[in-house]
């Protein structure tokens, strides 16, 4: 399943279709057998089945979490509980010293806010203008994230601007995208429409976005064309 599910987001499937669209391979998998048989050797019902399909893709989301950055762990935890809104500081110490990171790494890498007694994750009208991911020296998935989905919305940005941030992502790309779909699944859950919104937007272009940005080089800019070799008789 995890191949299959990779290969439904590489489609361009968005988030609020992926519980629909992970049954198709599961149910595959126990279409391969003549039988399927519960503990007690009676045949495995519909309703089980989907239970284990479910249950494995949860299992499979949660593994990809440790993939991703300690910074955007730690960020992950946080939105999963409070969301966008600002705790007191010792909520977010224990969670750095669950994920062996330094409070002061997490502020200092542009996810977190110190508000001086209370912490929050940086809301995305709040981040700093002007960034990009290569002049970040301590990149996380969070952030291309959360740029990637302001820039996408933005007056001033659009897709191709929101491209140029894919391209200079690098290998990050992919958990970018990884990070987009688990974020509306914790916004849907928690019933954060317009959160949720956000992110099955950002997940569902963003196949699109990678196709403009490998028309553009390292730096985000659009490749030059090949220069032709002249060829005298």
């Amino acid at each position: 399943m995890p191949d299959a599910i990779d290969d439904i987001r590489k489609a361009g499937v968005g988030p609020v279709d992926m519980q629909q669209s992970v049954i198709g391979p599961g149910m595959g998998v126990f279409t391969r057998f003549s039988k399927v048989l519960e503990d007690d050797d009676s045949a495995m019902g519909v309703k089980t089945a989907l239970a284990l399909i479910n249950r494995v893709w949860e299992d499979i989301e949660t593994e990809l979490d440790t993939n991703f950055d300690a910074e955007t762990q730690v960020a992950l935890a946080w939105f999963a509980t409070y969301g966008f809104e600002s705790k007191p500081s010792g909520e977010l110490i224990t969670l750095a010293n669950a994920k062996n990171i330094p409070l002061s790494a997490l502020f200092n890498a542009g996810v977190f806010a110190d508000l001086h007694g209370k912490a929050g994750l940086i809301q995305r009208e709040n981040l700093p203008a002007g960034w990009t991911p290569t002049r970040d020296k301590t990149l996380t998935i969070w952030e291309c994230v959360q740029y990637t989905a302001r820039i996408l919305k933005a007056p001033d940005g659009g897709g191709d601007a929101a491209a140029r941030f894919v391209a200079q992502m690098g290998s990050k790309a992919a958990d970018a995208r990884a990070l987009a779909y688990r974020l509306y699944e914790i916004s849907s859950q928690k019933g954060w429409a317009q959160e949720a919104l956000v992110y099955n937007e950002l997940a569902q272009e963003w196949t699109k976005l990678e196709d403009i940005a490998a028309s553009m080089g390292a730096t985000g800019r659009p490749a030059k064309p090949a220069q032709g070799i002249g060829i005298c008789a």
